[in-house]
């Protein structure tokens, strides 16, 4: 190759999903022998803040030059990176996070591939590129998530790429990241064909443990086997997810099945296996656990209902007039009615996520639903008719509805 000749390079995803048979959805390239100024003076838009990195004048794809980088502090912050001509392909392939990831192909399609991550391909094996692996704590998170999008194809994790996790968490290099990047990397693990498997990643490693400590402790925590025949509270919510995963749920739901038994882990020892009352104590924890991140409003909102409220739905056709409505004000549907659905979405990924129960069906949704059509069939017109005024109308619309409610419930031919 010439010193003086640029080489452009297809690297990363693309060349990987391709090689397994998969879509590409995008495309992303390396540039072996430019400069910053060669690219603009062919029409590239630079929009990399910290290296090179430019959009094609046409296709808006991204080009970045060929870099190194160097950990010069701790934590995923910590990095200087250096682009210039003389960087080889080879060197930047290196100093990417695993050996599926750092394959490219040449213009006239030729792979290059000096880390054998078409051999991993094969094999179904996760595996680092090289030790630098270490210096970047995200990349535990990328490797579990790539883990969980994975999954269905039966990757798994290579043995010494674990090992070198564990090194990792037990030299801090997990503790400096921050809240916001760990959320990015779980709302795309969440989204993945087999979400569980994000969370048995970072468990094995011991990462869990330092950025969802609440999560790690239900693990080991019994439940009544009446109730849940698979005992282990952490194995509970990790087939939860793999039921909401199932239903496809959207990234609300899943979050809020991850969080909904948060409470079982402070239940008093005296009192395992039943966790009487854990659904209130939960509801401070995944506040707590929301603000950390942070979460968005929409996952935390319907999070901290389906803690609070998810074993009430479960018992919906138990329920008096005067619980029921307060489980549809708590949730607020009465004035967001959307809620709803994704409520009983969750609660139905929890109600199913039970070892031999996970194709029961769910008539508790279908009857919630009516419960709440018919609270909102109440108007205020006729008692403002009546001369009522004020909270003389809120009361009386109150009574109607506690009415509707118990009527339902009478009602034989209703699903529940």
């Amino acid at each position: 190759m010439s010193s003086t000749e640029p080489k452009i390079f297809e690297v990363g995803g693309a060349v990987r999903d391709r090689l397994l048979g998969l879509a590409v959805h995008e495309r992303d390239w390396v540039v072996v022998g430019a400069t910053p100024e060669s690219m603009t003076e062919q029409g590239f838009r630079p929009v990399g803040k910290d290296f090179p990195v430019f959009l094609h004048p046409e296709s808006g794809e991204e080009y970045a030059l060929a870099r190194t980088e160097r950990k010069i502090a701790p934590g995923y912050h910590g990095f200087t990176f250096h682009a210039s001509p003389t960087i080889t392909l080879e060197q930047d392939l290196r100093r990417r996070d695993l050996t599926i990831n750092a394959m490219a192909r040449d213009e006239a399609g030729h792979l290059i591939d000096p880390f054998n991550g078409q051999a991993d391909l094969d094999k179904r094996l996760l595996r680092h590129v090289s030790d630098a692996f270490r210096e970047d704590p995200v990349r535990i998170l990328r490797l579990a998530r790539f883990a969980a999008r994975f999954a269905p194809l039966g990757f798994r994790v290579a043995d010494d790429t674990m090992a070198l996790c564990r090194d990792m968490v037990d030299s801090g290099e997990v503790d400096a990241l921050v809240g916001e990047r760990v959320w990015q990397e779980l709302a795309k693990a969440l989204m993945a064909p087999a979400p569980e498997v994000f969370i048995r990643v970072l468990r094995r490693c011991g990462a869990l443990a330092v950025l969802l400590p609440e999560v790690d402790r239900l693990f080991g925590i019994p439940q009544p086997p009446r109730h849940h025949p698979e005992i282990d509270s952490g194995e509970h919510v990790l087939m939860a997810l793999q039921q909401a995963a199932r239903l496809e749920a959207d990234l609300p739901v899943r979050f809020a099945v991850l969080v909904h038994d948060l409470g079982k882990g402070i239940t008093p020892k005296a009192e395992l296996p039943r966790h009487r009352g854990h659904e209130a104590r939960g509801v401070p924890l995944v506040k707590a656990l929301c603000e950390r991140l942070p979460i968005p409003t929409a996952c935390r909102d319907l999070a901290m209902g389906v803690t609070r409220y998810h074993l009430q739905c479960h018992k919906i056709r138990e329920l008096r007039p005067e619980t029921l409505l307060r489980l549809i004000t708590g949730l607020d549907a009465l004035r967001r009615p959307e809620r709803l659905s994704d409520f009983t979405l969750a609660c139905e990924a929890d109600y199913r996520g039970r070892l031999g129960l996970e194709d029961r069906p769910y008539p508790q949704a279908a009857y919630l639903a009516e419960a709440l059509r018919r609270c909102q069939a109440i108007d205020a017109t006729p008692f403002v008719n009546d001369g009522l005024r004020g909270a003389e109308i809120g009361n009386a619309m109150e009574r109607a509805r506690l009415d509707a409610l118990a009527d339902l419930r009478a009602d034989p031919d209703t699903a529940g």
